[in-house]
């Protein structure tokens, strides 16, 4: 357990500090967290709405904030490329998610032109219209792509890392929280990015 923890310590910080340095992004993490916490919730009312949010408002705006606000030059805040952080990533680096959000983005198409091809994996016909297939897909590509992972991580490395990650992944939105509240305010103050004086003090 203290071998677990610690390495769930390490993932925390290295993600931390490696690709949040952009107050855009740690706000739109901020909402990512509070997005997800209440689909965690929705989870166990109503699957489809938990799907929804969870894809559509926590997952696009996560992923936005690290496409499109997150610096990708070199990274002098802890002296690497955005190369090396990248073939360093212990989760989804950049290829690997454009990879997930492609499937992402085809799941609607594939309930609205295929629906029989999704039909035989939905429990009831409540959800088998094209929001229900829809949502449910995406819940099954959220856990899917959190055990994939996993299993890529034991084979690559061992077991303690995969379960540290997948941890981190589901502990994530409180992490976040945690960490973010504050970066609207200071990136309301004119801060774009974070100054990382914690990391240079390491």
């Amino acid at each position: 357990m203290r071998v677990l923890l610690g390495q769930l310590s390490e993932q925390r910080w290295d993600d931390h500090r490696l690709y949040h340095h952009s107050r855009i992004n740690q706000s739109l993490h901020l909402i990512s967290a509070l997005s997800f916490i209440f689909s965690y919730v929705m989870l166990f009312i109503n699957p489809v709405v938990a799907s929804l949010v969870a894809w559509m408002v926590s997952m696009t705006t996560r992923q936005a904030g690290h496409f499109f606000f997150e610096p990708r030059g070199y990274d002098h805040v802890n002296k690497m490329t955005d190369a090396h952080k990248e073939d360093i990533k212990v989760g989804y680096n950049i290829q690997r998610k454009i990879v997930l959000m492609s499937v992402w983005a085809s799941v609607p198409f594939i309930a609205h032109f295929y629906p029989q091809a999704l039909i035989w994996a939905v429990p009831t016909e409540k959800y088998q219209d094209f929001v229900g297939l829809t949502a449910i897909w995406w819940l099954y590509l959220g856990v899917g792509g959190l055990l994939f992972r996993m299993l890529q991580l034991w084979i690559q490395d061992n077991y303690v890392s995969a379960l540290a990650w997948g941890l981190k992944i589901i502990t994530d939105p409180f992490h976040d929280v945690k960490l973010y509240y504050k970066a609207p305010l200071r990136l309301m103050q004119g801060e774009l990015i974070d100054p990382m004086q914690h990391v240079h003090s390491k």
